[in-house]
């Protein structure tokens, strides 16, 4: 049975990062089926970067660049209706969850939003979800029909094998729903040589603990030794020491990397709620009675300025 699987489109025909975990995750349901929905000159890149991620088959759906969220759902109905897949999956980022809400509501079909992993038992498709904070982990199942699931970056990691391109364009009937309409937009640069926080493999955040602003460039030195994006909790953005991009946490970024390090951070449940899925934890508090240390693989009970430096010339040193 076909996965019918919605990766993110980036300006240009790339494909987000977490596109290589939703079709690792899809291939342990069924045969992973890429949808493709942009505009025509994104599509045929987007298409081959698809097959290169292990899509054994992709379906374009042209879509016009000033209309939002309608002419996807448009192509998700037709999508749906032509392969009948047993599970829909996409990111759960802004746009894709807009979408699946949309198609749940219009197809009457059941909905799992940030789920961490999908599978399949005797009875079908089976989700899994870390609940409350991550205080419980909880598995559900749709009792009708085929699911849709927008899977937490990061949450799955792996690649699959490229695949031959075998691309079929989607003959799609609109809705003729209103749609919002872009009338005008200023792209923003920002160059980094970080990695994007939202599905990265290492984050390194920093907390009230850091103190300031100047002082949080420790936690970036940390971050470009590892490799890792720069992330934050609510007090430290609230502070002003980065900006509201930065925020981990349930009102901020969900990330699930394989290495997350919390610098100065106590570990409100607030912020436990968008990281603790993170492969291995490591912590360093000067209070040894921080919540951080409760979910933490690693702890260090120290002062962070001494301890970070050290951490860094070790790591240096390793690299030489």
């Amino acid at each position: 049975m076909s996965v019918l699987v919605v990766p993110e489109v980036l300006p240009g025909g790339a494909l987000a990062a977490s596109s290589a975990g939703l079709l690792a995750a899809a291939a342990a349901v069924g045969e992973p089926v890429a949808l493709i929905a942009c505009s025509a000159d994104a599509a045929e890149a987007a298409s081959a970067a698809a097959a290169d991620l292990g899509a054994v088959r992709v379906l374009t759906a042209p879509t016009p660049g000033d209309a939002l969220t309608v002419p996807v759902v448009d192509a998700l109905a037709a999508a749906v209706a032509r392969e009948q897949p047993e599970l829909v999956l996409a990111s759960h980022a802004v746009e894709s969850r807009d979408a699946l809400a949309r198609l749940a509501a219009r197809l009457r079909m059941p909905l799992a939003t940030d789920v961490v992993g999908v599978e399949r038992d005797d009875l079908g498709v089976v989700a899994r979800h870390s609940a409350l904070g991550g205080a419980f982990a909880v598995t559900g199942a749709p009792t009708f029909g085929p699911l849709l699931a927008t899977l937490r970056p990061g949450a799955v990691e792996g690649r699959l094998p490229a695949q031959p391109l075998v691309r079929t364009e989607l003959e799609i009937t609109a809705s003729g729903a209103r749609a919002g309409r872009i009338e005008s937009f200023a792209e923003t640069a920002a160059p980094s040589s970080r990695p994007e926080l939202r599905g990265a493999a290492a984050v390194v955040a920093g907390g009230r603990g850091v103190g300031s602003r100047e002082d949080f460039a420790l936690v970036e030195r940390l971050a470009d030794v590892l490799g890792a994006a720069v992330g934050a909790s609510r007090a430290a953005v609230d502070a002003g020491y980065v900006p509201s991009s930065a925020q981990v946490g349930q009102t901020g970024v969900t990330v699930s990397p394989r290495l997350y390090v919390a610098l100065g951070i106590s570990g409100a449940i607030q912020h436990r709620a968008g990281m603790q899925t993170a492969g291995v934890i490591v912590a360093v508090d000067k209070n040894p009675d921080a919540p951080i240390f409760d979910i933490a693989d690693f702890g260090i009970v120290g002062d962070l300025f001494t301890v970070v430096p050290q951490l860094i010339s070790a790591l240096e040193a390793h690299k030489k």
